[in-house]
């Protein structure tokens, strides 16, 4: 590869990293190409990009970047997985492929700007979807006012049988 195949590489990949709202990074040491197939269909099915990339220009495109904590795990064999939606959703397919095939290895991963380490890789695929959330967050934001309304409701209500009751104490003396 010349230097200005590189430099288109480079380029790729950092406007890649930009657009990005999660990275990790994996090794694949010892998969085979059939193996790495299967990955990489998982992900495409999620618009989840899996590459195979070089050290060098990994940490030339990290440069300047929310993505430069990952120069630190640049070391061996490296595949980036790029999710541009949902952050969770190349973790939760990270994890489950990890089920069948122990052979993939979570090395780092970014979120926003913050490294993760592999434990937490693990604890983002745990988390709901960005939709499960949002409904969690509804059904509480909607049960305040429920609530409310209900307690508001129980005064008038015990003041209208205390009324019938003694109404009924009356009419029976």
């Amino acid at each position: 590869m010349d230097r200005t195949e590189k430099e288109q590489v480079v380029a790729e990949l950092r406007e890649k990293l930009e657009q990005a709202t999660a990275a990790i990074l994996t090794d694949y040491k010892g998969m085979t190409v059939a193996e790495m197939t299967e990955l990489r269909n998982a992900l495409a099915a999620e618009q989840v990009e899996c590459r195979v990339i070089k050290n060098t220009l990994m940490r030339l495109a990290s440069q300047d970047s929310n993505y430069v904590a990952l120069q630190e795990e640049l070391k061996g064999t490296c595949a980036l997985v790029l999710g541009y939606s949902d952050p969770s959703i190349p973790a939760k397919i990270l994890k489950k492929f990890n089920k069948t095939n122990e052979k993939l290895r979570v090395k780092a991963g970014v979120l926003g700007s913050r490294l993760l380490k592999p434990e937490q890789v693990a604890a983002l695929a745990d988390l709901p979807s960005r939709e499960e959330l949002l409904a969690k967050l509804l059904g509480t934001l909607n049960a305040v006012p429920t609530g409310l309304v209900s307690v508001l409701s129980g005064v008038p209500r015990a003041f209208v049988g205390v009324l019938a009751a003694i109404q009924r104490q009356r009419e029976s003396a």
